[in-house]
């Protein structure tokens, strides 16, 4: 049926947090009322992006944006705009970022900003899947399967260079050739959408804004390594992204992309969800692939990797979300247009989620080498309420810790390790001079103490000797001692911890005794806190 006119209202998490649903609800009530009900059109669409006030609403084909957009303001904006053809400019957003304005700018994409991931956010209903095919969806699964070779499909993604996005920046044409190399006759393929780092939900706004991408890119997968059975693990705290993928599954099993013997072909795939109970280390892959299995989320022993031995001891091979959503792309538009993203060797984009002091929150997809300064002060708007910039945890609390120094460092895998830092999973949490280091910092010890399996003596012990020195410190009761022996206790953790996640968990530590010294010594010499954040017994003065 046509349309002369289409809402499309955002409705991620957050946005239905901040009333979306009720949002949507009134306008098709309005439109009804207004007698609309066959002209226009209101659907659910994902993310628009960064630092765009909630509930977000656009209305096609005017490129008009309402938001904040209240209950109350919604019969206002179908009498006015959608019958009169009069545009409501006083609830306008204009430029993406204020609102009250009266000329209108379409705030997307940002001026920096390259959609490649996010391509379809904010662009199709996640719950149509002729919305999907309508931009090209299900095109690269239909061209493997009809064109190529599954060493034709593992050659292409090997050229992209196309590095894992979860945060280790593992070849994922490797991964893929060491799979399908495998001896045996069952394989899997698994998407980890166990997005547990704090900081990061670009997972989330993905499955919940373009589900369709992830299954088109297992199903390819699947064909390439010679899977029939895919599994996505996904947190069970992301309700609305089990609702769309299983929606999603339902729909391509409808249409044939999934299902037996896809698009006429000998090739068959399936599709199952599994929910995580909310453990940060099932992030980790064969901790994960135990949770598959029914067994308690534990790191397995390495080697052998999941490509050799993975789930139910069979070759599998694990691809994060983001990971995933470049595959379609690069099948259709090939590696060298993917490679003329980013840097030569860190191609493509990367999903950011911007949080804390800085001014402008919430999900960018740029170009892989931007700087650190353009993301916070250009894209972010630079540190909220006129404070001085103190550190940027990048990749949540197991990555890296940047420093104003470091501002113009490219943000790609193989720069930030020189700099004893890490891009992660894409995590930036700004944090401003008013903050305490010793508190930060005990802060993250204090996750990472929370999360431990408690598998590994370093690990589950570490943290907790960590947490109670800091503790000691923050209270006026540290001494010189005690930083070494902090330093002591990191250097052991990141040699010794049994997983990766152990082994990160003193980065952040071991990063801000070494920038942020002086002021560790004043709190054990000094009993001073410079923030005036840590209640110590003697402190001589309180300087915010």
């Amino acid at each position: 049926m046509f349309y002369r006119a289409h809402v499309l209202v955002e409705m991620t998490s957050s946005s239905v947090a901040f009333g979306a649903a009720q949002v949507k609800e009134a306008f098709e009530k309005e439109i009804e009322k207004a007698g609309l009900g066959k002209e226009v059109k209101v659907l659910e669409t994902g993310s628009f992006g960064a630092a765009l006030p909630s509930p977000f609403v656009v209305i096609y084909p005017d490129n008009v944006v309402y938001a904040p957009l209240r209950v109350q303001d919604v019969r206002r904006v179908v009498e006015e705009h959608l019958l009169k053809g009069r545009i409501v400019k006083d609830l306008m957003v204009c430029g993406g970022m204020e609102s009250g304005t009266t000329e209108f700018v379409c705030p997307f994409p940002l001026a920096k900003e390259t959609r490649v991931v996010l391509r379809n956010s904010g662009l199709i209903d996640p719950l149509n899947i002729e919305d999907y095919i309508a931009r090209d969806g299900y095109m690269a699964l239909a061209k493997v399967l009809t064109e190529m070779t599954p060493e034709e499909v593992i050659e292409v993604v090997k050229r992209s260079n196309l590095l894992g996005r979860g945060g280790a920046g593992f070849p994922t044409g490797l991964k893929w050739e060491f799979t399908y190399k495998a001896e045996g006759k069952e394989k899997y393929v698994v998407c980890n959408a166990d997005e547990g780092e704090p900081g990061t939900f670009k997972d989330r706004l993905i499955l919940e804004g373009d589900p369709h991408s992830i299954l088109e890119a297992m199903a390819i997968a699947g064909y390439s390594v010679g899977a029939r059975e895919g599994y996505i693990y996904v947190r069970a705290e992301y309700p609305q992204s089990i609702r769309h993928l299983e929606e999603a599954i339902r729909q391509a099993e409808e249409y044939g992309f999934l299902g037996e013997n896809i698009l006429g072909s000998q090739f068959s795939f399936r599709v199952k969800i599994r929910k995580g109970a909310g453990a940060y280390v099932c992030g980790e892959e064969t901790a994960l692939l135990e949770s598959i299995e029914g067994k308690r989320g534990e790191p397995r022993v390495k080697p052998p990797y999941p490509p050799q031995k993975g789930l139910w001891g069979k070759p599998t091979v694990i691809d994060n979300v983001e990971t995933l959503a470049n595959i379609p792309p690069i099948i259709v538009r090939g590696p060298e247009w993917f490679k003329s993203i980013g840097t030569p060797t860190c191609p493509g984009t990367k999903v950011f989620t911007l949080t804390g002091n800085v001014n402008n929150l919430g999900l960018i997809e740029v170009p892989m080498g931007i700087t650190l300064r353009e993301l916070v002060f250009e894209i972010g708007g630079g540190v909220r309420g006129g404070h001085g910039l103190k550190l940027v945890q990048t990749g949540g609390p197991s990555g890296g810790t940047m420093t104003p120094d470091l501002l113009d460092v490219p943000m790609t895998f193989d720069t930030l390790p020189k700099y004893n830092s890490a891009l992660g999973s894409g995590a930036l949490t700004v944090i401003d001079d008013t903050h305490c280091i010793v508190d930060v910092v005990k802060s993250f010890g204090e996750f990472f103490l929370h999360e431990s399996c408690g598998k590994c003596t370093p690990c589950r012990i570490g943290n907790k000797r960590i947490v109670e020195i800091l503790e000691k410190i923050s209270e006026g009761k540290g001494t010189v001692g005690h930083l070494e022996e902090l330093r002591h206790l990191g250097r052991n953790m990141k040699m010794t911890a049994f997983c990766g996640l152990g082994q990160a968990a003193p980065n952040p530590l071991l990063r801000c005794l070494e920038f942020f010294r002086e002021e560790f010594e004043v709190h054990v010499k000094e009993k001073f806190c410079p923030a005036g954040v840590c209640q110590l017994k003697s402190s001589r003065r309180t300087v915010r």
